[in-house]
């Protein structure tokens, strides 16, 4: 017959047991409790900055904290998606990315100072996104032919701008220049509003910009649009052609967007910000803003599948930048 106390030790550890099982429901229950932080590893202005300004508003609105934006920009978007990687998996330091970052630096850089499957958790692709080929009002040109006509004739002498050596629409002026036979200069900037900048002001001949970031300009006048780089027209823009209407077979160059999180951090706490990001997404405030005025797709899919995008991405992009012989200059 066991003794008072046994029973009671026996009690302590069941009860101290039930307790540790229950604490990931329980942290999922209390979490969060302060501020978050959602790091951009871009300037603001541009289309992460502003993807993750209306879903962070829709997500702090939801949980009843605030989630504020900082944007760590430089070295392609390495700096502000290492920070996170090293970051305390707490829940309270997020990261929203694109695609460069992720599944474009590790094969464009000999040394990255992240990796992306061992030291992120992903959470959600947010987002799908293409390019709309652009020119300032002011530009001579009025059509991609007159573009192609230009360089054609003046090699090396027509310049795009893009957010960084291996971001999409670096990797769209590469795809149009071989396509076409044209020698086009590209000059990376840290981001998409710089680019924009210089684009309106005269020192860039043509850009590849987000559709979030060009849409507007477009629809009040500013930049004239020829193409836009995806397989189908753009809800934004459903009057602009795609590159391959327009003659350029097979022309496709898209990315994406997505929530991430230090690796490491509770499974409890990652099912909780996967639930609140497809919440955010089903608002008719984001869908107006990101989809029908942003010219985004909204996504939404659950951790592991965004998981897979990310290593299928790696594999594909690992291949273009070989063949493309693309280099970090």
């Amino acid at each position: 017959m066991k003794s008072p106390l046994s029973r009671n030790l026996i009690g302590f550890l069941v009860a101290t047991l039930l307790s540790c099982l229950a604490q990931p429901d329980a942290l999922a229950q209390t979490y969060p409790i302060k501020p978050i932080k959602l790091v951009v590893p871009y300037p603001a202005g541009g289309a992460a900055d502003i993807t993750a300004r209306v879903l962070g508003q829709k997500m702090s609105d939801s949980m009843g904290v605030p989630v504020v934006v900082d944007n760590k920009p430089g070295a392609n978007g390495m700096i502000g998606t290492d920070f996170v990687a090293k970051a305390t998996p707490d829940g309270y330091t997020l990261l929203l990315d694109a695609s460069g970052p992720l599944v474009v630096n590790p094969s464009l850089y000999a040394k990255v100072p992240y990796d992306t499957l061992r030291d992120l958790i992903p959470i959600s692709q947010a987002t799908t996104f293409q390019y709309v080929l652009v020119v300032p009002s002011s530009s001579s040109f009025y059509s991609l032919q007159d573009l192609l006509t230009a360089a054609k004739a003046r090699p090396g002498s027509l310049s795009y701008g893009s957010t960084g050596i291996g971001g999409g629409g670096h990797l769209a002026g590469e795809l149009l220049g071989v396509m076409s036979g044209t020698q086009l200069t590209h000059v990376p900037y840290k981001g998409s509003a710089p680019a924009l900048a210089d684009l309106l002001g005269g020192q860039l001949s043509f850009t590849f910009d987000t559709m979030v970031t060009a849409a507007p300009l477009i629809k009040s006048g500013r930049l004239r649009a020829f193409a836009v780089s995806g397989a189908s027209r753009a809800k934004a823009l459903p009057q602009v052609p795609t590159m391959s209407e327009l003659g350029f077979k097979g022309f496709a160059v898209t990315q994406f967007q997505g929530l991430l999180a230090p690796a490491k951090t509770e499974a409890a706490i990652i099912q909780r910000l996967y639930q609140e990001m497809v919440k955010a997404l089903k608002s008719p405030e984001v869908v107006q803003r990101l989809e029908i005025d942003g010219g985004n797709e909204l996504v939404g899919s659950s951790p592991t599948e965004f998981t897979e995008q990310i290593k299928q991405e790696l594999a594909t992009y690992r291949k273009l930048i070989l063949d493309a012989n693309i280099k970090q200059e």
